[in-house]
């Protein structure tokens, strides 16, 4: 079982960087692979990066390929997601979520455990 943890959201304007951080409990940690999905008021969940297990593979959507990073520090428990240059349509809740399968899947089904959320709001 993995208990998930979001941090770092909040208020910033256009241009600027977040960094949101998710702690996770558990022992094995290290053989999920993790993602970062996000919800805007109205709109269903979207998956946005996620990282494998080890780190040595990453994915995005193409709206954030340059601007966001995905990383993980297994000897604590953390994924990040970096997010840099933050645009309007960034707004959203931004979740993570914990997969046993380390196939880097984009569908929220083939996530089992999944934090509360932290909400990321960019002005213009």
């Amino acid at each position: 079982q993995v208990q998930l943890v979001e941090s770092g959201g909040g208020l910033v304007q256009a241009g600027d960087s977040l960094r949101l951080s998710c702690a996770a409990s558990g022992r094995t940690f290290s053989r999920y692979h993790m993602a970062w999905f996000r919800q805007a008021p109205g709109k269903e969940r979207l998956f946005v990066a996620s990282i494998s297990w080890s780190g040595s593979r990453t994915y995005y959507i193409d709206s954030v390929k340059g601007r966001f990073t995905v990383s993980r520090d297994n000897a604590k428990n953390t994924v990040f997601l970096h997010m840099n240059s933050l645009k309007p349509e960034d707004t959203a809740v931004y979740y993570c979520a914990a997969s046993s399968s380390d196939s880097g899947v984009a569908s929220p089904y083939a996530y089992d455990h999944w934090g509360q959320g932290t909400q990321v709001t960019v002005s213009s």
